[in-house]
């Protein structure tokens, strides 16, 4: 008989190579940069395929961190932020470290622990031109800036908006203090009485009277 040229295949998993952790189409993965000197890429797998000689390649799209976009990493991108970009690569299965989890940014914001292996991403990313989507978010506080969530922030009971505190004249240790909070301009209005312990401390945070600072 005729020898069977070596072929492909799709594959439904692959085991990390000395770990017993399995991935499959759709998970996140940690992949081995050239530079050793650099973090590990994010990528989604996007499909498995391994061929008769034992090989294993992965199609995966590459999540790119806010200072490899043209742009470059901006105030208001957390240390967590990832987008997720048009760029689609083959690569060998053997580059990958691990697991890790990309979520929304709204689950993002609800973890009570932030783990080493939590991303988030809010922005599909197109390499070649920079542009994102959306390209619009909402903004807050006086500066005008989107949301970090690695940055405390304070909600005036009047307006509801949210406040860094050093943009209304607090230091953060000032801040966590309070019970309520009321801009300069809705204090200037007539006195209202306010309830105590009265603010959350992110935009995302839905309990009253909660403070909640992501772990680095």
């Amino acid at each position: 008989m005729a020898k069977t040229r070596p072929g492909k295949r799709d594959a439904d998993s692959y085991t990390i190579r000395g770990t017993n952790k399995v991935v499959r189409a759709g998970d996140c993965v940690l992949m081995r940069p050239s530079d050793t000197g650099k973090p590990p890429y994010v990528a989604r797998i996007e499909k498995i395929e391994a061929d008769n000689r034992g090989n294993t390649k992965v199609r995966v799209r590459w999540y790119y961190r806010p200072e490899e976009s043209i742009g470059g990493r901006r105030q208001f991108h957390g240390a967590k932020e990832l987008f997720l970009s048009d760029h689609y690569d083959v690569q060998s299965a053997h580059t990958i470290e691990g697991k890790c989890t990309v979520h929304s940014f709204k689950s993002y914001t609800k973890l009570e622990n932030v783990g080493a292996e939590d991303y988030y991403c809010r922005f599909e990313y197109k390499a070649a031109t920079g542009a994102f989507t959306p390209d619009r978010v909402a903004v807050y506080c006086k500066c005008e800036m989107p949301y970090n969530p690695d940055d405390l922030m304070v909600q005036c009971e009047g307006c509801k908006d949210w406040y860094h505190p050093a943009c209304v004249g607090m230091t953060i240790v000032e801040a966590k203090k309070l019970d309520s909070f009321l801009c300069s301009e809705c204090s200037s209005e007539e006195d209202m009485k306010k309830p105590q312990n009265a603010f959350s401390a992110s935009p995302q945070a839905g309990a009253k009277g909660e403070l909640k600072r992501r772990k680095k």
